[in-house]
């Protein structure tokens, strides 16, 4: 049966591991199937496809939009897109523009806590990168020896009341969703648990995520605990979404699921990759 990752991330965005580099790991872990999902860029498609034809991957063309809904911060991935399409490459081009200027402002905040050259330590820690997030500042201040590891960070920075956070408004639900879907792609709430949205909210998301044509939610993520995953697959199927599933692999030591070790998708639910001309895993559930 297939291995199936469809969340990861390369020095594109704010993984450890080359396009390349990815997909030699996830062949040597048994993966089949993966999804290169970079935060708000797809420039590491075309290597990552090269790599995938030598390493006998199929590779799924992917991406992590930045979404602000409701005043909250979302991720919404699109999976099976075209990278090719306009209004995605200009979407994603303000997002990471935007980036910038939200790198700046953190910079300034961790300069008021005394935490001085943050900025020029985040763009070192990006330099294979063509944007600047949280996780480049995470790793920053790791080297400054201010937290032990880039987990422990967003416990103490970064985080809505503590030192470096700073909001910022994002691309909407709606323009995600149109340029993922307008690529040819599907939309996929990518993470659900970690929006600690409480019942409510999390139905008006779901709702909402519906009716502008989104197309499923990450269940087996490894930011879910074993009850989360069950509560995803009973939403995913009460609301006729597909389950998803997604290490968010970004390198070794800062992921709680390696490539190739996820659990299986609950049985209830319906597979993404079933949406896909993919005739050989169309009907194979992921082990």
């Amino acid at each position: 049966m297939p291995n199936i990752d469809l969340h990861s991330h390369s020095t594109i965005s704010d993984g450890m591991l080359s396009p390349s580099q990815l997909l030699a790991h996830a062949a040597s872990r048994g993966v089949n199937i993966l999804a290169l999902t970079d935060h708000d860029d797809i420039a590491g498609l075309r290597e990552a496809r090269h790599c995938a034809l030598q390493e006998n991957i199929r590779l799924i063309n992917g991406v992590e939009i930045s979404v602000t809904w409701n005043n909250r911060t979302l991720h919404i991935i699109g999976l099976d897109i075209d990278p090719e399409h306009p209004p995605l490459i200009d979407g994603l081009k303000k997002i990471r523009d935007g980036r910038i200027n939200r790198a700046r402002a953190i910079a300034t905040q961790l300069d008021k806590y005394g935490i001085l050259g943050s900025f020029e330590g985040a763009c070192a820690q990006a330099s294979a990168s063509r944007l600047i997030g949280r996780t480049h500042f995470a790793r920053f201040l790791v080297s400054q020896g201010h937290a032990k590891d880039v987990r422990s960070v967003f416990k103490k920075f970064l985080v809505k009341g503590k030192p470096g956070y700073v909001s910022h408004v994002w691309a909407s639900l709606r323009e995600a969703i149109d340029w993922i879907r307008g690529s040819g792609g599907q939309a996929v709430i990518a993470h659900p648990a970690r929006y600690k949205l409480g019942n409510h909210l999390l139905e008006q998301l779901l709702c909402e995520f519906c009716e502008l044509g989104g197309a499923g939610i990450e269940v087996v993520s490894s930011s879910h605990t074993p009850e989360q995953t069950r509560q995803f697959a009973q939403l995913a199927s009460r609301m006729n979404l597909y389950a998803s599933c997604g290490s968010d692999y970004h390198g070794p030591g800062e992921s709680y699921f390696d490539l190739g070790r996820l659990p299986a998708l609950p049985p209830e639910c319906t597979p993404i990759w079933t949406a896909w001309d993919i005739p050989d895993i169309r009907e194979s559930p992921i082990q």
